[in-house]
């Protein structure tokens, strides 16, 4: 019983740190545009900036593991967030499934990247680490 008592408030301390490190990370990635697709392209055009979009699903594991470990990642959020317009969205959902249709989306998650004038640069799909994930912003800017 004595063993129970203490193995409870060290797996309490241990989850609540694990939370507490991964809302710490939250703010350091990428900050996704809040608005309709419209507004995200007059944003670019305005800022003069690329457009990024990520399409995923919910149920979509590789989408899950981008979002926790990539989107989060301090160098990819400065990246990301000084070259592109960022834009989220649920592919099978509202305006996310009528981007997923216009760019033919076949597996999640696909990454696309546009110009500023709303014109597809490179599309691709699948789990990207940080480094990988920062080569291929690179890679659709010097396109």
């Amino acid at each position: 019983m004595k063993k129970i008592l203490i193995i409870i408030p060290v797996l309490f301390s241990f989850f609540l740190f694990a939370n507490v490190q991964s809302i710490k990370q939250e703010g350091t990635g990428i900050n996704f545009f809040k608005g309709t697709w419209q507004e995200a392209v007059a944003k670019a055009k305005k800022e003069k900036k690329h457009i990024f979009l990520d399409i995923s699903a919910s149920w979509c594991g590789p989408c899950k593991m981008l979002k926790r470990n990539t989107f989060t990642n301090a160098e990819v959020g400065k990246f990301y967030n000084d070259n592109f317009v960022c834009v989220e969205v649920d592919g099978e959902v509202g305006e996310g499934f009528e981007l997923a249709q216009r760019f033919q989306i076949d597996g999640y998650p696909s990454l696309i990247y546009l110009d500023k004038n709303d014109k597809l640069i490179l599309k691709t799909a699948g789990y990207r680490a940080p480094a990988d994930f920062i080569g291929l912003g690179k890679h659709a800017i010097e396109k």
